[in-house]
């Protein structure tokens, strides 16, 4: 019996894409992550009476809007991938 590796038709996938979705994901993680920060960072300014109620609201506004925008867009995308798993081959 001859034994021969299997050598495939079509071009190895590029990883470029590949880099450039994970770049963007932990673009949109670390966005989300320094809005939270700059919320809390407002937060301690005020406490400390060295920032204003004015910039406290704002600041916890944008993050929240943040938090949420990323929320349902991480549903849409679960609710997409379940769909493409339940699609019938």
């Amino acid at each position: 019996m001859k034994v021969e590796a299997l050598v495939p038709d079509a071009a190895s996938p590029q990883m470029a894409p590949r880099q450039l979705e994970k770049s963007a994901f932990a673009a949109a993680l670390d966005a989300v992550g320094s809005a939270l920060g700059r919320a809390t960072e407002a937060e301690s300014a005020f406490a400390a009476h060295h920032g204003s109620l004015q910039d406290l609201v704002l600041e916890r506004a944008r993050a929240d809007v943040t938090l949420a925008v990323a929320t349902a867009a991480a549903q849409r995308s679960a609710q997409a991938l379940q769909s493409i798993l339940n699609m019938q081959i």
